[in-house]
């Protein structure tokens, strides 16, 4: 039987170009793990910043509810008190205690509004990483089909769909 030798090109000047594909291909897989990861930390963040929002709006809404029973207390002293001259002195600390919930409520609204804008902020951001995120996967799969293919097509078009997702990524980082 005849024996069959199949040379290959294995020496570094084989295909330079292959090789800078390879490196390509290697650097946006970086770029897409480091925007993979502040796509995570930012939908995190979205998280953390609605939950604190979510309870500022409850205890927001626990002071008006002291603050309303405050006033029908109020009301319902000065409309059944028998003796004025009593229930004066209750109906100041109800007032006063009204007054309190309200000024109290007024900030709690204040911070659960900048905790809802803060979520906002970082919901926007992390979009713009998921968005990103798409274009790197995209270009790093179309620049890896030129090692299939030999289609210096692939890496022009995966190029192009990288720098935009990098493009995309440094704007989700300055939003």
């Amino acid at each position: 039987m005849a024996e069959v030798e199949i040379h290959t090109a294995h020496g570094a000047s084989a295909d330079s170009f292959a090789q800078a594909v390879g490196i390509l291909v290697g650097i946006l897989g970086v770029l897409l793990a480091v925007v993979t990861i502040l796509s995570h930390r930012e939908h995190t963040a979205a998280v953390v910043h609605k939950t604190e929002a979510n309870d500022q709006w409850a205890y927001y809404q626990a002071k008006k509810i002291r603050e309303h029973t405050a006033q029908v207390g109020l009301d319902l002293l000065t409309g059944l008190a028998p003796d004025q001259s009593k229930a004066a002195s209750i109906s100041s600390r109800f007032a006063a205690e009204s007054q309190g919930y309200s000024k109290d409520a007024e900030a709690i609204q204040k911070i659960a509004r900048e905790r809802d804008a803060e979520a906002s902020r970082a919901e926007g951001r992390a979009a713009r990483f998921d968005l990103g995120e798409g274009f790197l996967e995209l270009g790093l799969v179309m620049s890896s089909l030129y090692f299939l293919a030999h289609r210096r097509f692939f890496v022009a078009l995966g190029g192009t769909a990288a720098a935009v997702g990098t493009v995309i990524g440094i704007l989700g980082l300055l939003a």
